[in-house]
C-alpha cells in the first residue's frame, strides 16, 4: 500500500520535477536602465521563489520597458511598475501570493511588491527602500501585520536610486508624490 502511494505520488510531481530540472539553477541579476543611469538588482530566488518567478516573467515579456517611478516619498520608498508615463496604467497578470513572512526586511536598497490593503494583491508593482522601514516587515498572518515581500536588493546603482527620490513631486490627478519630470525605466532586462 505505502509503495503504491508512493508510486502515484512521484507520478503527480512528475511535472514539478522535470520543471526544475529544466530551468537553470543561476539566474541572472536584473539590469535596470533608466532616464538617471542603471540600477542592478539580485533577486532572492531562494527566499521568495513564488515572487521571484513573477518579477522574471514580467521582465521577460518586456513589460516594464518604457514604466515609470510614479511614486516617490523621501524618507521611504521609490515606487514603479504600474504605468506609463502621464499616469496610463498597464494592464498586468494575475495577483501572486504574498511572500512577506520569508524573514527578509525592509532595509535600505531593498525591493519589494507594492500591494494594496489586501494582502495578496501584488501583481506587477515594486518599491525601493530608501531607507530602513521596519513598519512594512512582515509582524503577523493578519490584515495589518501581515507586511510587505521583500524579493531582491540593488547591488549596484543605490545613487540612481538617491538622484530619483531627489527629484521634485507633485500630483498627477489624483495621485500624489508623481515626480514632475518622467523618472523612465527605458529598458529591464535579466543579466545573461
Amino acid at each position: 500500500m505505502i509503495y503504491r502511494l508512493l508510486v502515484f505520488f512521484l507520478f503527480l510531481c512528475q511535472p514539478f520535477f522535470a520543471y526544475a530540472e529544466d530551468t537553470p539553477a543561476d539566474k541572472g541579476n536584473i539590469i535596470m536602465e533608466t532616464t538617471l543611469g542603471t540600477i542592478k538588482i539580485d533577486l532572492f530566488d531562494d527566499k521568495a521563489p513564488i515572487t521571484c518567478a513573477n518579477i522574471r516573467r514580467y521582465v521577460n515579456e518586456g513589460f516594464y520597458d518604457g514604466l515609470i517611478f510614479h511614486r516617490v516619498i523621501p524618507g521611504f520608498v521609490i515606487q514603479g511598475g504600474g504605468f506609463e508615463p502621464g499616469m496610463k496604467k498597464k494592464a498586468n497578470h494575475p495577483p501572486i501570493v504574498n511572500e512577506a513572512d520569508n524573514g527578509l526586511k525592509n532595509l535600505r536598497g531593498t525591493l519589494s511588491m507594492a500591494r494594496t490593503q489586501d494582502i495578496y494583491s501584488a501583481t506587477s508593482q515594486f518599491f525601493i527602500n530608501v531607507v530602513d522601514n521596519k513598519s512594512l516587515d512582515h509582524r503577523s498572518k493578519t490584515s495589518t501585520g501581515f507586511g510587505y515581500a521583500v524579493y531582491g536588493k540593488v547591488i549596484e546603482g543605490m545613487d540612481v536610486v538617491d538622484k530619483i527620490i531627489a527629484t521634485p513631486t507633485g500630483r498627477s490627478g489624483s495621485y500624489r508624490d508623481v515626480p514632475k519630470t518622467d523618472m523612465v525605466m527605458i529598458k529591464v532586462y535579466e543579466e545573461k
